[in-house]
């Protein structure tokens, strides 16, 4: 296991770079069949930062998870283009969990972000941008805040089922569905914009 200061050093040495070009070096496929594999900029920097490539949910590094979050540029400042997922969400689980027990406040309370620039649809090239180690504490505002939107989402979960989560949920944090089409029935935890700018200010 790779330690946090080891992998935001590694990445370090990355910043400014084209990721497409380091993925290429590093023979990671980024089409199949005319299709983006929509995962490569995340596997590059995974592997860049010396941490091995899982799904799994527990952090993938050691005390730390790494995130990538693409950027472009909006009348001159760089802003966030989406969202990103933090942990798929099993309905048991959440309405038992507290915040400070579940898989969503392990994945954020420790995390290394890499900002990744977005240069349009059919552009490969991605810079990478800036490394933000960023730490959680218990006591912070901010935590306190995504605890309440957590929470809140979770008694909605119990006293009006799953369904019922909706993305329109939370002030930093959402619930929404995950996966292909709209009849999806999957949801996960999601940092909204908001959320992504405050940790990473370019």
């Amino acid at each position: 296991m790779i330690t946090r200061v080891n992998a935001v050093r590694n990445l370090e040495k990355y910043v400014g770079q084209n990721l497409a070009e380091l993925a290429h070096q590093l023979d990671i496929t980024m089409f199949t069949g005319g299709k983006q594999n929509k995962g490569w900029k995340g596997q590059t920097l995974e592997i860049l930062a010396g941490l091995s490539n899982n799904n799994k949910q527990a952090p993938n590094g050691l005390g730390f998870e790494l995130k990538s979050a693409a950027f472009y540029q909006r009348k001159g400042e760089w802003a966030p283009k989406e969202t990103f997922a933090i942990t798929m969400i099993n309905p048991g689980q959440l309405v038992e969990t507290s915040f400070f027990k579940s898989h969503c406040w392990e994945k954020l309370k420790s995390l290394v972000f890499c900002a990744v620039s977005w240069n349009g649809k059919h552009n490969g090239k991605s810079e990478l941008l800036k490394i933000q180690s960023f730490d959680f504490l218990e006591d912070d505002t901010l935590i306190r805040e995504i605890e309440a939107d957590y929470e809140l989402i979770r008694d909605k979960c119990a006293t009006q089922g799953f369904g019922a989560l909706t993305g329109k949920d939370g002030k930093w944090i959402q619930a929404r569905t995950k996966g292909s089409g709209h009849g999806s029935t999957t949801r996960a935890f999601y940092a909204r914009k908001i959320l992504i700018k405050e940790i990473i200010q370019l």
